[in-house]
This record gives C-alpha cells, sequence and structure tokens, in this order.
C-alpha cells in the first residue's frame, strides 16, 4: 500500500490541513476497521483517506479519524484527487467517489479539485435558549449572533452546527469547553460545531472567516472542513447572501496557523460544490501486518 501525507486547501506544503492517503491496489480489498483506524491512529490527523479504484473513472473512498470511521471528508476527497492527479496521472476530468454518505461526482481540474455535496438541508434552527448553551461552550453569549442570521444545524452530508459571530474579535476569543461541546454533539447528532463571521465580506478579500471544533471525532479543532463549508454555503445562499453559481472564498486555520482557501459554488437548487488546491507532502509504502488484514 502507498501512502501519502497531503497538505489540502493550500498551495504550499505545511499549510493548509493535512490529510493521510492510502492507496489500495484495484485487486486488493479494504484492510479491516481495526487497522485502518489504526494507521489513522498512528498518522494522528484529523482524517485519514484510504482509496481503491472500482473502475475506468470511479473510486470508493473511506475515511478514518483516529478514533474511527465517519461518512465523509472533504479535505481528505481533495487529498485523494490531488494524489491520484499528481503522483498517478489521473486526468482532468470528470470522475465518482463512493462513499458512505452517497457516490459524489469529482471534477478535477489543472488547479483545483471540486467535489459535489448532497444538496443541503436545514435541519433545526436553534431557540434562543438552545443557542445560548451552544456559544456559552465557547465563552461567547447569544448576543454575539448576528440579528440576521440564525445558530442552526445544517446539513450537505454530515451534521454541522453553525454558529455565527459578529467579527473577528470574537472568532478568535472563542475558547471551547471539549466535554460540553462533545456533550451537544452526542445530544443533537453532530460531526462538529462551524463558527464563521459574515462581516469580513466587507473586505477586500471578500472572503467568510471560520473556526472549525470536532472533538466528538477527536478532533479540537481543524485547519479546513469542505463538508462544513458545504454546509455554510448552503445556509447562506438560502438567505440570500451568497449567490447562485458564483465562487465563494472561506478562509480557516488562521487562529492555529495553518490559514486554509476553501472554495463553494452553490447552483439554483441549493447543490453545493466545494472546491480547493492540495500538495503532496511526503510519500512512502505502508508496511503491512498481515495479521492485521
Amino acid at each position: 500500500m502507498e501512502i501519502f501525507i497531503v497538505d489540502a486547501f493550500t498551495d504550499k506544503n505545511f499549510g493548509g490541513n493535512q490529510a493521510g492517503v492510502v492507496l489500495l491496489d484495484e485487486v486488493q480489498g479494504f484492510p479491516t476497521e481495526q487497522y485502518m483506524c489504526q494507521v489513522a491512529a498512528e498518522l494522528r490527523f484529523s482524517e485519514t483517506v484510504f482509496v481503491r479504484q472500482m473502475e475506468d473513472k470511479t473510486y470508493h473512498l473511506r475515511y478514518f479519524t483516529p478514533v474511527g470511521e465517519i461518512d465523509l471528508c472533504g479535505h481528505a476527497t481533495i487529498s485523494a484527487f490531488t494524489v491520484l492527479n499528481k503522483e498517478k496521472a489521473l486526468k482532468p476530468g470528470q470522475y465518482k467517489a463512493v462513499t458512505l454518505a452517497g457516490t459524489l461526482g469529482i471534477t478535477v481540474e489543472n488547479d483545483r479539485i471540486w467535489m459535489d455535496m448532497s444538496k443541503g438541508e436545514e435541519k433545526l434552527v436553534l431557540s434562543k435558549e438552545e443557542a445560548q448553551i451552544f456559544y456559552q461552550a465557547y465563552g461567547l453569549q447569544y448576543t454575539d449572533c448576528p440579528m440576521e442570521l440564525s445558530a442552526c444545524i445544517v446539513t450537505t452530508g454530515l451534521n454541522d452546527a453553525l454558529l455565527p459571530v459578529d467579527n473577528m474579535e470574537l472568532l478568535n476569543r472563542a475558547i471551547q469547553n471539549k466535554e460540553e461541546v462533545i456533550h451537544l454533539s452526542e445530544k443533537y447528532n453532530l460531526i462538529g460545531v462551524h463558527m464563521y463571521t459574515i462581516a469580513t465580506l466587507e473586505e477586500e478579500s471578500k472572503a467568510i472567516h471560520c473556526r472549525n471544533f470536532a472533538p466528538v471525532c477527536g478532533i479540537e479543532e481543524e485547519a479546513a472542513t469542505g463538508t462544513s463549508n458545504g454546509a455554510l454555503s448552503f445556509y447562506l445562499w438560502k438567505n440570500g447572501i451568497l449567490l447562485e453559481n458564483e465562487v465563494n472564498h472561506f478562509i480557516q486555520g488562521e487562529k492555529m496557523g495553518k490559514p486554509s482557501d476553501i472554495f463553494s459554488r452553490v447552483d439554483e437548487h441549493g447543490k453545493v460544490r466545494i472546491g480547493g488546491t492540495a500538495v503532496v507532502t511526503m510519500k512512502g509504502v505502508l508496511c503491512a501486518n498481515d495479521s492485521l488484514e
């Protein structure tokens, strides 16, 4: 098995969000879940993706955090197709990724990978009392939420709690109560909490700044999350803040010293695509112990 370390949503080594990518031979089945989880725990990245080609333009992807398997991971998908493109000469064009969240369309361009998301859905608008509990879990208050936005749960494949704040100062000030957020994630069936501010849309860069927390998956904070920004794109499009078919820009990971650039498009039906670049930082061979396969 070939193994790669990839920096996603960046064009610089050691920037963005790192993912492990393990390529399997076409005739080789997936290792056991225990083994794949152990590989992810050894690498200690938020996600490691195992990739197996099914047919000419279709690939089966499975994603593991250090604590278990998840349905989908945006930055690991971008990383996987970057490896296939840069290391295995996968040509620009249209491909399919089979995941536990469904079969997704992938577009490989010369300078960017785009992945389709499931159609967005707003699952729940949090009441004032519910939202206050979420904000307090980050040392903030419900009054830090802009009046034109709501704290809510949205999905484009995975459930995220979206927490808007008024400005960058509040975004940077947030400090997570890990145990409380794990409790809230379990209660509301969340993959994580995505905090953001749209105040920066008025700046020259016209980017939305955000932070992502997924302690229920063993990730205290993540530098780039494609799925969460997909959910955010859908919500902001639905509320008229983002326009259909335009390229949107999200900046994440600044607080971690790993700024990441995530892009999205939302069509007239609310279907979201997430895009970004990635760079391969390391590559080698995974020496598997037969007893674990």
